[in-house]
């Protein structure tokens, strides 16, 4: 989540940035030089880059696949009805790679997973069962609309359920801006997915975004009055409860993260993702998964660490901005 000196660069931002016509979460900022995130070791100013240590694989993550039911303005992934860059993970996928966490005694607490909208795939249920029935803490990002909601019974059957958070996406806690950014006709419908969620006890979670311009503070309330108005247990207060995402543009400017930085932004490798997570795509055509340093760069290959997850242990270099902007000057997670 935001840290005291993310919120701070952020507004600094803010106030020499101007807002996009194409999403109202969108800025317009000085573009990226192009000497920046060039070379993994070393910054555009010759400073040794920063890299963070695999330190236990507390979550692992898995991208079911980029095709969604929505095709959103400011989609880090480009997700989308026709968008099958990363295609459909199976069930025995999944089990080779919780099985090497059970051969190799790994700290794996939670695994995750995201898309696209992971119930476009129909083995997703399937999946779940395998992951909760291993006693795995569970994380579910999805927006709660008829590609879950197809799946009713068999996800209200699902063993140790208990264990299960699904985070929905909620942009804003207006309809108009919400549907600014997913579309029209998608507000109402989230809704009613989160109020079948609240009403069959499932543990509920919502992920949001900041205007331009708007305080933490300001959009924490705003939520809150939404989740009251609704009923819904979710504590807009609580950082694991309602996630409020710092924007990610690979290309506007950010400062690059050298070796110093831990001590300047106060910043601890540790709390970084890829110090304690891991993500499982598989490319199209491909004929295996591989797993990516984290969330946000399944495309870029040099975050690709390999087949195995004893392949992906090896140090992260922060050689992206959104290494920068979204977990070092942000302070964010996609982990519960």
């Amino acid at each position: 989540m935001p840290s005291a000196n993310g919120v701070t660069v952020r507004a600094i931002e803010t106030n020499t940035q101007t807002m996009s016509a194409s999403s109202p979460f969108s800025v317009q900022a000085a573009p990226l030089p192009r000497a920046k995130f060039a070379d993994p070791a070393v910054t555009a100013d010759g400073e040794a880059r920063a890299s963070v240590d695999l330190r236990g694989l507390e979550t692992l993550w898995f991208n079911t696949g980029t095709l969604c039911n929505l095709a959103c303005k400011t989609c880090y992934i480009e997700s989308s009805p026709t968008n099958d860059a990363l295609v459909y993970l199976t069930l025995d996928e999944v089990r080779t790679y919780l099985d090497e966490i059970a051969r190799d005694c790994l700290p794996t607490r939670e695994i995750a997973f995201t898309g696209g909208e992971p119930f476009m795939n129909r083995d997703m249920v399937l999946i779940l069962e395998l992951c909760l029935g291993r006693g795995y803490e569970v994380l579910v990002l999805t927006n709660a609309m008829r590609p879950m909601r197809r799946f009713e019974g068999q996800i209200l059957a699902l063993t140790n359920r208990e264990k299960l958070v699904m985070r929905v996406s909620l942009d804003h806690f207006t309809k108009a801006v919400h549907e600014a950014e997913r579309g029209p006709d998608t507000w109402d419908k989230a809704l009613d997915g989160i109020n079948w969620l609240s009403a069959n006890d499932f543990q509920t979670a919502i992920a949001g975004r900041q205007l331009p311009g708007e305080s933490e503070a300001e959009a924490r309330a705003g939520y809150a009055a939404l989740f009251a108005q609704h009923g819904w247990q979710v504590d807009a207060n609580d950082l694991a409860q309602l996630v409020l995402f710092p924007e990610m543009d690979a290309t506007a400017d950010t400062p690059e993260i050298t070796t110093s930085c831990w001590e300047i932004t106060g910043a601890d490798p540790a709390s970084i993702m890829c110090a304690s997570s891991r993500m499982v795509i598989k490319r199209k055509g491909a004929e295996n998964p591989v797993v990516a340093a984290c969330t946000l760069l399944p495309y870029d290959d040099e975050f690709t660490l390999g087949e195995t997850l004893a392949d992906a242990s090896r140090p992260v270099a922060l050689n992206h901005p959104h290494c920068s902007r979204f977990c070092v000057l942000g302070g964010a997670t996609c982990s519960a």
